[in-house]
């Protein structure tokens, strides 16, 4: 997540101005072709280039509108999780007292383990995001996934304390869904504390609930990451501000030669400027439909899962606390 409140211009530079550079190259080929050939049939009226424009720019913006809907809801559901959170352990501390100290231990550990595990699972590539992609294209955003986005926490991430947290739970690369069977093993343990006598059964219920709330939120978060934006809308989104900065050159050119010769080369700065507008509304869907990549515009699950850490490991009373994950870069992950 960017947190700078106005981006820069090398954070805007950053984002999209490597588009500039091809923009350019494409306005300055056409006009020149028009200038030196005198060839008029490449002059297409503005009109119907307008018609266009207007209507790339409503798909776009419905396309966005879509896209910051998925990305919103990802960050209401991780709001969620850590009103859960406190929940949890407020109930589990109250519950079940200082006298089951170690049961009240593994539950509170149990949902740190839980966020840190479907953390790691989100972050895993699907085949239609950015870090999937080959050739060229694959390669920048993985490099961009490394150097600014979580590759730049590695440190915070080594430094969880994912073996204390999973102790007393049955972990292995052979469970699918390692934060599912977290959470079944909390359920396992409730139901043990139940038989035992350290519960009655409307705690039981109460913490069930809890649980049950875990389960929804995942699953809510698992439907973000696994169900796509529908490629017919992102994909025909990308192929028609493709055709209309292919169009641009062709009427802007005319429009500008209507005021003689030496006008003519103003068609390249206002191309690229029109052009470029258009990149950057497309790139704006396209990064946003997706936001558990691991790239900078992601929900920043890191410092969402410490903030969690540090809130239940200060209810159980414990002092070797975590510090806040900080921004790198701008970026907060």
């Amino acid at each position: 997540m960017l947190v700078r409140k106005t981006l820069s211009f090398r954070g805007v530079m950053f984002i999209a101005g490597h588009h500039f550079w091809w923009l350019a190259a494409w306005m300055t080929l056409m006009t020149s072709l028009y200038h030196f050939t005198h060839w008029k049939m490449l002059a297409i009226p503005w009109l119907p280039l307008s018609v266009v424009g207007t209507a790339v720019a409503f798909y776009v913006g419905f396309k966005n509108n879509q896209a910051y809907g998925r990305l919103w809801e990802g960050r209401k559901i991780w709001g969620g999780i850590v009103n859960s959170s406190r929940m949890w352990a407020s109930m589990v501390n109250g519950f079940l007292g200082k006298e089951n100290k170690a049961d009240t231990e593994k539950l509170v550990y149990g949902y740190i383990a839980w966020i840190y595990t479907l953390r790691s699972q989100l972050l895993q590539p699907t085949q239609w995001e950015h870090v999937s992609l080959r050739h060229l294209f694959g390669s920048f955003s993985v490099n961009r996934r490394k150097n600014f986005g979580v590759g730049m926490y590695e440190e915070e991430v080594a430094a969880i304390e994912m073996k204390k947290y999973l102790r007393g739970f049955e972990t292995g690369d052979h469970f699918a869904n390692g934060a599912t069977h977290i959470l079944h093993q909390q359920t396992q343990t409730l139901n043990m504390l139940y038989d035992q006598g350290k519960l009655d059964v409307f705690k039981q219920l109460e913490l069930q609930r809890v649980v049950n709330d875990c389960f929804e939120h995942q699953g809510k978060l698992e439907r973000i990451k696994k169900f796509p934006l529908p490629r017919q809308y992102g994909s025909f989104s990308f192929l028609f501000v493709c055709i209309f900065i292919f169009m641009l050159p062709f009427g802007i050119v005319g429009e500008f030669a209507k005021l003689g010769d030496a006008w003519i080369w103003l068609a390249i700065p206002f191309g690229m400027v029109i052009g470029w507008v258009y990149v950057v509304m497309e790139l704006i869907g396209d990064y946003s439909e997706n936001p558990f990549e691991g790239l900078p515009y992601d929900i920043p699950m890191l410092s969402i899962c410490r903030t969690i850490e540090i809130d239940l490991l200060n209810m159980l009373g414990e002092t070797d606390i975590p510090k806040p994950v900080q921004p790198k870069r701008e970026i907060l992950m």
